[in-house]
């Protein structure tokens, strides 16, 4: 009989505290991913209608049970529909970081970086504008074939060329891509954000759409004031300094999310 006693074990306590345990787990990635994006307001209007169910089934208040019973599936879908962005990039991220189990390095080095930034600073003393986009984990193909391919080394020559002069080329993003300028010219989407700043122009509208879209990385380059912005994890950060703007994408190029105020606890190369 030490089977069956052993199999009930199982079934009776092990069994569940698995349950539990990947459940926790899942709700709790969730819970990370979707606290980064605008639908952390979700949340907070779920844990509003699960302690208002909580009163109602606590008071024994027979209406309010009633319309919780008969309009919680109706509640869920408008609630899946109006955060439908949110969701669907949590669950991205939520990939994302899965695959990141079996990332390769990247192949942009710390020396392109620097390359990068001075070309912008160059840029930015001559009173033009850019828009780079370092691609992480998110495939964006029909990004990348919106542009035109160039597969070219990383200088600033090349970048001088694309962004100093009023070409076909000058208006859209340049994609950089293991360690080489892989197109230019291509167009990103535009952020569906209400509330983001009536001075930000195109690049930094196309930067933070493509930041609520993927997991890439953009840098930014203002035309109207010259400064330097990141934007990633549907967010933008404006009027950083070159040091930050380095030390923060060699972080988030070694798949480190870190935030611009947290700099200083960067790697110093890309590995």
């Amino acid at each position: 009989m030490d089977w069956f006693y052993d199999a009930q074990f199982v079934r009776n306590i092990l069994l569940p505290i698995l349950d539990i345990s990947i459940l926790t787990f899942l709700l709790y990635k969730m819970y990370l991913n979707i606290s980064q994006t605008r639908a952390v307001e979700l949340i907070r209007v779920l844990i509003i209608f699960g302690g208002l169910y909580a009163a109602a089934h606590f008071l024994q208040l027979q209406t309010l049970q009633w319309l919780f019973r008969h309009g919680a599936a109706v509640g869920v879908v408008v609630l899946a529909v109006i955060y439908q962005p949110e969701l669907r990039r949590a669950f991205t991220r939520m990939g994302t970081r899965t695959s990141g189990l079996f990332r390769l390095s990247n192949k942009t080095t710390t020396e392109q970086i620097e390359t990068v930034i001075n070309a912008m600073q160059v840029l930015s003393s001559k009173g033009r504008g850019a828009l780079i986009v370092f691609p992480r984990r998110v495939a964006f193909r029909s990004v990348i074939n919106s542009g035109t391919r160039i597969n070219g080394e990383i200088s600033g020559a090349l970048l001088l060329t694309i962004f100093d002069h009023d070409t076909p080329l000058h208006d859209g993003a340049v994609i950089i891509h293991e360690g080489k300028v892989h197109s230019a010219g291509c167009f990103l989407p535009i952020s569906e954000q209400s509330d983001i700043r009536k001075s930000f122009g195109s690049r930094h509208r196309a930067a933070l759409g493509m930041a609520e879209e993927t997991d890439a990385v953009m840098l930014v380059l203002s035309e109207e004031t010259g400064s330097l912005s990141l934007a990633y994890n549907a967010n933008l950060y404006y009027d950083l300094s070159p040091e930050t703007i380095r030390r923060s994408l060699i972080a988030l190029l070694n798949y480190q999310e870190i935030l611009p105020e947290d700099v200083e606890a960067a790697p110093d190369e890309v590995r």
